[in-house]
């Protein structure tokens, strides 16, 4: 029994860590997968400033959690932290499975994207491990003692703390997303082998002496004259299996509307997209984009602040571009991609970038 116990205690606890370490490699990420939870539940009001910092409790919370679980310290208090996350979670995944509304739920963040279906699986196996564990936690003895385990989990604590306070300026330490250094964006924006796209199929109903008849529009029967009365008509969705590219909403147009994305991939020499959804007055601009021009002939800013844009970077060139593209290509606000053609060359944080 003793051994048992001892291999469910720690598969429990190393995926704690596993999923936290993963989400607070991003916790920017975790933070937009909140705000689509509370669009979907109409609460969309709620700041990104309060979705982050509860992205960043959670993760301290599984991965400091995950650990107490291992030194067993407190090993009673920890146990019941973990039923409660872990119903929690399950609400959450449950949520995204019998709702449909949300694709997935960020459980191991965009590294290991899972399913709706298997993250819910995944939850409700390690809620049957945790309530194991509760109902005999009499008969795991602990010898850890309290200065050490405290000093191990306040360690634990200040350095996950640290490390996602750090990539949320330098950018993610592990970049899982698509626009990572080496990708090629109009490769990335191709359907994979074997994707069947969604489609609409048109059906139109007609009456002929007294009977409905339904044909698809580019069906029509052999026999089809004025003798069908036409009376209505539907679009009918068809699924197709799911495989999607991994780029879908890469576009940049001018500050005059006009699509320059196909211009730019076109490119024979190296240009510089400089990416940043919203236009932050109290970052160094005039040094940056000093720093960009002395190395780089093209330098564009991309951004969906058009305003703001245009009034404190009027003589630069402004590319605008969607808010959830700029979310998804640049964790941090200004990132310098270096480019050639549409292969990402080079990806960094604004900060990085002036310290070369």
């Amino acid at each position: 029994m003793q051994s048992f116990l001892k291999i469910l205690r720690w598969s429990v606890g190393v995926l704690f860590i596993f999923s936290g370490l993963i989400k607070a490699n991003d916790p920017l990420g975790l933070s937009y997968k909140m705000q689509e939870f509370f669009d979907v539940w109409g609460i969309g009001f709620v700041s990104e400033g309060v979705t982050m910092a509860l992205a960043v409790l959670m993760n301290v919370l599984e991965i400091v959690a995950g650990i107490a679980l291992l030194i067993k310290f407190p090993y009673k208090q920890t146990l019941w932290l973990l039923l409660g996350l872990i119903l929690f979670f399950s609400f959450l995944t449950g949520y995204a499975l019998f709702s449909g509304k949300i694709k997935t739920c960020g459980c191991f963040g965009d590294c290991i994207p899972l399913s709706p279906k298997t993250s819910f699986i995944k939850d409700l196996l390690l809620l049957v491990a945790i309530v194991i564990l509760l109902f005999y936690q009499k008969k795991v003895k602990t010898k850890t003692k309290t200065a050490f385990g405290v000093f191990i989990l306040l360690l634990a604590t200040a350095g996950v703390g640290y490390g996602q306070y750090y990539v949320t300026k330098h950018l993610p330490i592990i970049d899982c997303l698509p626009y990572k250094v080496g990708n090629d964006i109009v490769e990335k924006m191709k359907l994979p082998p074997g994707a069947v796209p969604d489609s609409t199929l048109i059906q139109m109903e007609f009456v002929k002496s007294g009977k409905t008849y339904l044909f698809e529009a580019t069906h029509l029967p052999a026999d089809f004259d004025d003798s069908y009365v036409y009376k209505s008509r539907k679009d009918v969705v068809k699924k197709g299996n799911g495989l999607k590219a991994e780029i879908v909403d890469f576009s940049l147009s001018t500050l005059s509307k006009i699509d320059t994305t196909k211009l730019l991939f076109a490119s024979t020499s190296p240009y510089v997209l400089v990416f940043a959804g919203n236009i932050d007055p109290s970052i160094p601009w005039d040094y940056l984009l000093k720093e960009l021009h002395a190395k780089h002939k093209q330098v564009y800013i991309v951004t969906a602040d058009k305003t703001g844009a245009t009034h404190l970077l009027s003589k630069e060139n402004i590319l605008i571009g969607d808010i959830t593209m700029i979310k998804t290509a640049a964790r941090v606000w200004p990132t310098v991609f270096v480019m050639n053609g549409s292969m990402i060359m080079q990806k960094k944080s604004y900060l990085d970038f002036t310290k070369e």
